[in-house]
Order: structure tokens, then C-alpha cells, then sequence
């Protein structure tokens, strides 16, 4: 208790001393620094429930005078945080359906059944999809199908141990798949975009280009991420979670797929199929399958606006003749309604409601360092770092990016970041996408907190990672995408 509350005070007491040393760049830069802080370390050791912590600029900006409350808000209810909402009730319409059960009994019998493969199959098969999908999606899908791997028949000694890099691989595979491909990452086509309206007479970057340095960056990245979790982070032993023959002999159990699971397939593939179709897939410079959003004419359909829709459709749908989900909690079994995949009982028992607080509060952050000036005032700091060689310049970018990222959504970093970079390289005389392109991957970068990037906060809502874990590994990461990024980029 007295640990608790002494880090409980040391929030708002590090807060202050850091927005008193700041004084002199101005009270809303320091004001937001003070802020930072003080989330930062209560995120970290969890002196309060990171929902809780969440909300404090809600009271913080108002008061520090650095943004209005209905302008903090805001970023409580943005897009993102449905398409969030979205998919977490379709994740639960796989796990009620038991069809995330028959996905993971098939991975395990590919890929094998000790935790290092299963954390090797976990890693790939979310950065393959990545590649393709946005990496928020892809784990989505990702994170039913690793729980009930977790949830299994297996040994519960080795279930315990694998819980956390197991977790830990989807979000991981999903950030660095993402990396591979111009559209795997919400920051890739934030460069993009910047690119095609700031240097329109210089050829575009298409797939092919950017596949060239990506996907080795990516295959190096997953084997690093691979070692951490499973020999050097966490040690797995090399046994199986479940023998092979039970396996078998589970996934022959099953039978044939219910009602429930191909009403819960299809929807979910629906959902992901106009995920990826949505906007134009660029495959080179010649050839581009335009999205069905510029087809219809239905700009204003998001992928938020497809996610509710998938999940409405759980809502509605009836399911007959699977006593399993005529439950006692649903509406639909006392009301003479036929049963539905979700009902709103059980979703609102299994929604991590405080993980859409979480992001909230991230795009809070974010929103009020640039509008304080704060990131103005961080990336003007990089003027010093003209004169440095190469692969240094490139490496302390890639470093002040990465940190930037760890405290709100990459996203916002890259958006923030990109157009102030563009500027630092037409003054420094330098070729922009030799400074712009790392720093891209690096706003991806940033694994060590929940509110670094969706992928991690995704996985933090299952309940059952600590922060402390996922900073012990993410710093690791961080680390070898900062070198990485160096010697990809710092040597042209």
C-alpha cells in the first residue's frame, strides 16, 4: 500500500518539477511536458488503473489552460475508437461461436505445438496478414484465435509461461508486417501522402520500391522479436502445450462446423474482406485494383463504419438449433426472440471498455502536444543534429520518433512528425527519402507501452498482460528497430 502511494504521488510530483525546469520555452509546452510525465509513470507501474489514467486530461488540459474540454473530448469518441469497438465485438462472436477454437487446433497441427514454434507461428501468420491489412485489423482477427490457444486442454504450467509472449507476438508480428508494405501501417500512407503533395514531379513510391528494403527489414525484425520472446526475454521450454495425436484427435472431435461458426466466419470475412478492398491497392507503378469505396461512391464508409456494421449483423442475425448459446444472461431466450451471436448482456460483460478509454486518452495526448507546440518545440531540437554523420542523424531521428510514439498513437506522431522532417531535409540538403522513410518505420516502432500503438492496447485489454512485461520486451524491441533502421538507412 505505501508502494502504491508513493507512486501514486510521484506522478503529479515528477510532472511538476519537469514543467517548472521547462519554464522558460513557455507554459504550454512545459504544461504538456508536466502532463506527459505524470501519465507516463502512472502508466508504467499501474498506481492506477490505466482507464483512470485515461482520463485525466479531460481535468488536466482545462485547468493547464492547454485545450478546452469539449476539444479534449473529442478525442475520446474519434473514428478509430469504434473501428476498435467494432472489432472487439467481432473477436467475441468468434470466441462464443468456438470457431477460434477449430482456427488455433489447425495452426497448432501446422506449425507444431511447443511455445517457441507456436510463438513463430503466432508472429508470422499476423505479420503475413499485415502486409496486406491494416495491422489494427489483423489483430483483431489474431488475438481470439491466440486466446483460445491459451485456453486450451494443454499443460497448464506451459500455458501460464506462454501467456504473455504469445500475446505479445500478435501485436508484435501485426506492427512489423505492417512495416513491409505501403499500406500494411496507418504512418506508411501518411508518408505517402506527404510524398505525392510535397514532391508531385518526383515518381511515386510503389510497392515494389518500398517491398525492396521493407519485407528484409521485416524478416530481420521477426527474427529478433522471436528470439525475445522465446529465448531471451522469456525462456520457453521445448515441450509441447498439447501432444500432436490430441491434437488430432481434438480437431476430429469438432466435427463439422455448427451454425454459429459459419454464421461467425462469414461475417468476419465479410468485414475483413471490405477492410482490405476499401481503398486502392497499388501493386506498381502500372497497375492499381481500385477500392470499392471510390467504385460506389461510399467515401464516407470507414473501415469504423465497417466494423459496427459487421457487429451489428451479430446483433441481428438469428442463430438456431445451438443450445450453447441459448444462455441464461440472453435476451433473446427470455423474450421468445430467436438466439443471436452476441447479445448486448453478453457484450457489454466482455467488452474491455477501459481499453477504449485508453486510446482515447493516447489521442488526447497527442492532440495536446502538438496544440501546445510541444512537438514543434521537440523536433526543432533536431536543428543540432545536422552536422552529424549519416548513420548518426539517421539512428537519433529514428530514436526521437520512437520515443515520441511510445506516448500516443503512431499515427498522430507521423503526422505531426513527417511535414516538420520535410522541412529538416530541404534545409539540410538531403535526399528526404533517405530521412523520411526511416522515420516512417520508426513512428511503428514504439512497443513498449499500451498506449504506443493499437496493436499493444488491443492486446492489453485481454487482461492478462502486465505493463511491466510489456515494457521489459518493447524497450528490447525499440531498441533493435533503432539499429536496424540505422544500418538499413544510415549508410545510402
Amino acid at each position: 500500500m505505501r508502494r502504491t502511494n508513493l507512486l501514486r504521488l510521484s506522478g503529479p510530483l515528477l510532472g511538476s518539477i519537469v514543467y517548472l525546469l521547462l519554464g522558460d520555452v513557455g507554459h504550454a509546452q512545459a504544461a504538456m511536458a508536466g502532463v506527459v510525465t505524470w501519465m507516463a509513470i502512472w502508466w508504467i507501474s499501474e498506481a492506477v488503473a490505466l482507464a483512470v489514467t485515461s482520463l485525466l486530461p479531460l481535468v488536466l488540459f482545462p485547468i493547464l489552460g492547454i485545450a478546452t474540454m469539449g476539444d479534449t473530448a473529442a478525442n475520446y469518441g474519434r473514428e478509430i475508437i469504434f473501428l476498435f469497438l467494432g472489432g472487439f465485438l467481432l473477436a467475441l462472436a468468434l470466441e462464443r461461436s468456438q470457431l477460434h477454437r477449430r482456427i488455433a487446433l489447425r495452426i497448432v497441427s501446422k506449425v507444431g505445438g511447443t511455445g517457441a514454434r507456436l510463438v513463430a507461428g503466432m508472429l508470422i501468420s499476423s505479420a503475413l496478414l499485415s502486409m496486406w491489412m491494416n495491422s489494427t485489423s489483423c489483430t483483431l482477427v489474431m488475438l481470439p484465435i491466440a486466446l483460445s490457444l491459451l485456453d486450451g486442454d494443454g499443460d497448464p504450467a506451459l500455458r501460464k509461461k506462454l501467456t504473455v509472449p504469445l500475446l505479445l507476438a500478435v501485436a508484435y508480428g501485426a506492427a512489423i508486417g505492417g512495416m513491409a508494405t505501403p499500406v500494411g501501417t496507418p504512418p506508411n500512407l501518411v508518408f505517402l501522402e506527404i510524398w505525392k503533395g510535397r514532391w508531385p514531379e518526383r515518381p511515386p513510391i510503389g510497392f515494389g520500391q518500398w517491398m525492396t528494403f521493407g519485407v528484409p527489414m521485416a524478416l530481420i525484425f521477426l527474427a529478433i522479436a522471436w528470439a525475445l520472446l522465446s529465448k531471451v526475454v522469456f525462456r520457453l521450454p521445448n515441450v509441447h502445450l498439447s501432444p500432436p495425436v490430441e491434437v488430432k484427435a481434438r480437431l476430429k472431435a469438432l466435427g463439422r462446423m455448427s451454425h454459429a461458426e459459419r454464421t461467425a466466419g462469414v461475417i468476419f470475412a465479410l468485414t475483413a474482406l471490405l477492410w482490405v478492398t476499401g481503398g486502392d491497392l497499388k501493386f506498381s507503378d502500372s497497375y492499381t485494383l481500385q477500392g470499392w469505396r471510390e467504385r460506389c461512391d461510399l467515401e464516407w464508409f470507414t473501415d469504423g463504419a465497417v466494423a459496427m456494421f459487421g457487429a451489428l449483423l451479430l446483433f441481428v442475425l438469428p442463430v438456431k438449433g445451438i443450445p450453447t448459446l441459448a444462455e441464461t444472461e440472453d435476451e433473446g431466450s427470455s423474450s421468445g426472440r430467436p438466439p443471436s451471436l452476441l447479445t448486448w448482456r453478453y457484450a457489454e460483460a466482455k467488452v474491455p471498455w477501459g481499453i477504449l478509454l485508453l486510446f482515447g486518452g493516447g489521442f488526447a495526448i497527442a492532440s495536446g502536444i502538438e496544440s501546445s507546440g510541444l512537438a514543434v518545440l521537440l523536433v526543432a531540437q533536431m536543428e543540432h543534429l545536422k552536422h552529424l554523420p549519416p548513420w548518426l542523424l539517421i539512428g537519433s531521428v529514428g530514436a526521437l520518433v520512437c520515443v515520441l510514439s511510445e506516448l500516443g498513437s503512431n499515427t498522430a506522431v507521423a503526422s505531426l512528425s513527417l511535414p516538420i522532417l520535410a522541412e529538416s531535409a530541404e534545409a539540410w540538403g538531403m535526399d528526404p527519402q533517405y530521412l523520411l522513410i526511416p522515420a516512417t518505420l520508426a513512428a511503428t516502432l514504439g512497443f513498449a507501452l499500451p498506449v504506443a500503438s493499437p496493436m499493444q492496447a488491443i492486446v492489453f485489454g485481454s487482461g492478462r498482460i502486465p505493463v511491466r512485461e510489456m515494457v521489459r520486451t518493447g524497450v528490447w524491441l525499440d531498441l533493435a528497430g533503432i539499429i536496424l533502421l540505422t544500418l538499413f538507412f544510415g549508410w545510402r
